[in-house]
């Protein structure tokens, strides 16, 4: 005999302790920016408020165009830190998953240095300069 459960009911007000969360979490972000705002220092001059990047004075105009080597470079960063995210839970589970799980990680493995292979052939990484 087949035992049919019925589904939960689930009612407006048991979303009530997430939304108790989240209007705290956004009550402290308020209060720390409005506190910060009203403690904090206010000493205003010319050396403080001209821009400055990485210890050399900004000469020129902010639109000049960037090269494409830094965003490239940025995502690589964040699909290589991906991978590690996906390794992670692989690792912390290794027995359990056995050989299967061994071989699909091996899979998933070469088929990121196979992208990071293309990546080094087409001189990605290759830096030639301040505005490569």
């Amino acid at each position: 005999m087949l035992l049919v459960v019925p589904a939960p009911q689930y009612q407006p007000s048991d979303y009530l302790p997430i939304l108790a969360q989240l209007g705290f979490a956004l009550a402290f972000v308020a209060f720390a920016m409005v506190v910060s705002h009203l403690v904090g220092p206010k000493r205003k001059s010319v050396v403080k408020d001209s821009s400055f990047e990485c210890g050399i004075e900004s000469v020129g105009n902010a639109r000049t165009p960037i090269s494409v080597k830094y965003f490239l470079t940025a995502i690589l960063f964040v699909l290589f830190d991906v991978e590690v995210i996906f390794m992670y839970p692989w690792a912390v589970n290794f027995r359990q998953l056995g050989t299967e799980g061994f071989v699909q990680m091996i899979v998933f493995l070469a088929l990121l240095m196979a992208g990071f292979v293309y990546v080094i052939k087409k001189g990605i990484l290759k830096w030639t300069g301040t505005n490569a």
